[in-house]
């Protein structure tokens, strides 16, 4: 089992900033995902972007060039970075821990957007 506890959304203006935090705790050994989905009301959840154990990146086009993805292996946790947030941001986000057939996910983190 993987425990995975998400910390860091909130309210912010469009334009501005926020930092989201996930940290992973239980069996956790060799190559792994973690990653970063939302989803927004009467949407299907999506990917925003994912991050390797060795450091390999991907990105949801909506979020290039805004979102930065990081991790901390020593720490198991991964970090998202999200700037020049818009309304359409606005979703819970959830953090997932991947590694074969294994897949766990957090309980989500409410991100809104707005004035």
């Amino acid at each position: 089992q993987v425990q995975l506890v998400e910390s860091g959304g909130g309210l912010v203006q469009p334009g501005g900033s926020l930092r989201l935090s996930c940290a992973a705790s239980g069996s956790i050994f060799g190559f792994n995902v973690m990653g970063w989905y939302r989803q927004a009301p009467g949407k299907q959840r999506e990917m925003v972007a994912t991050v390797t154990s060795g450091g390999s990146t991907n990105y949801a086009d909506s979020v290039k060039e805004r979102f930065t993805i990081s991790r901390d292996n020593a720490k198991n946790t991964v970090y998202l970075q999200m700037n020049t947030l818009k309304p359409e941001d606005t979703a819970v986000y959830f953090c997932n821990w991947s590694q074969l057939r294994r897949s766990y996910w957090g309980q989500g983190t409410q991100v809104t957007v707005s004035s």
